[in-house]
């Protein structure tokens, strides 16, 4: 796979995706984002990537939309309004859309900073981990006049509680790693000398893991949980019927017999 501003490596499943525009501190451009979005379709096509690592080259992470002249915005047969509410429904949200829709696990490692729709890139990650030196930045209404966008205002009051979220949102303070942890907006704060071996070895882990049942969790946990109790308990129960019939549920309970780490094959 090769793509102008992305690298991509497979290895041992993993396929290691580096958002690859350092001199703009990775922020989104039009090619950047077509080539995210071609890259989550090759991923998905490739039924030997069993996950995927996301991370950004050099010093951060993503510092969000790149709204130099000449960029997003530079059509001007529509007023820059138009111009925004275009560019997220024809690239940005088409973007997020295909990464959270990857059917198997998704790590993310942050660099430095991510900051607006950084900060939403990042949350497609299954699996968070960021450098101890790190920040996530919602900037879009203190500096720009705008709302939090490609899923922010859906994930962070979910995942932090209203009163977070909206301090997050209207004071645009930064968010270290470590706070970022304690809140549980991510899953793990590294030094950040160990950040990408340590999201490698945690991507090879699920590689290495049962796929289908990895399937599954994703598809219930981003889905809006039913109203009552019973309604998921049956959504569960049809969910573990099909996976009891897998190969690497019949492995897991072989292995658990013959006392030994089951070797899961994704089937």
């Amino acid at each position: 796979m090769k793509y102008q501003t992305l690298t991509v490596e497979i290895s041992d499943s993993v396929a290691r995706v580096t958002m690859n525009r350092p001199e703009k501190l990775n922020a989104f451009s039009r090619e950047l984002i077509a080539d995210l979005i071609d890259v989550a379709a090759a991923i998905r096509a490739d039924s030997a990537i069993r996950a995927v690592l996301l991370t950004g080259a050099g010093r951060a992470f993503c510092a969000g939309a790149d709204l130099a002249p000449g960029g997003l915005l530079s059509d001007r047969t529509r007023s820059v309004g138009q111009n925004v509410g275009a560019v997220l429904r024809s690239q940005f949200n088409p973007m997020i859309q295909a990464w959270n829709d990857l059917p198997l696990p998704v790590v993310v490692a942050v660099n430095g900073i991510a900051a607006g729709a950084g900060v939403s890139m990042a949350l497609v990650g299954d699996i968070v981990i960021a450098a101890r030196s790190a920040t996530f930045v919602q900037l879009f209404a203190p500096k720009l006049g705008l709302i939090p966008d490609l899923g922010a205002t859906f994930h962070l009051p979910r995942m932090l509680g209203t009163a977070r979220a909206k301090g997050l949102a209207l004071l645009g303070e930064p968010l270290s790693a470590a706070d970022a942890v304690a809140w549980g907006l991510i899953w793990e704060c590294v030094d950040d000398d160990a950040l990408q071996a340590r999201a490698l070895q945690i991507a090879q882990r699920l590689a290495a893991g049962p796929t289908q049942a990895y399937r599954r969790i994703k598809l219930m946990f981003n889905a809006e949980p039913p109203a009552h109790l019973a309604e998921q308990l049956d959504i569960e129960a049809r969910a573990q019927e099909q996976l009891g019939d897998t190969a690497d549920f019949l492995e897991g309970v072989t292995a658990f017999k013959d006392k030994r780490a089951p070797q899961f094959t994704g089937r």
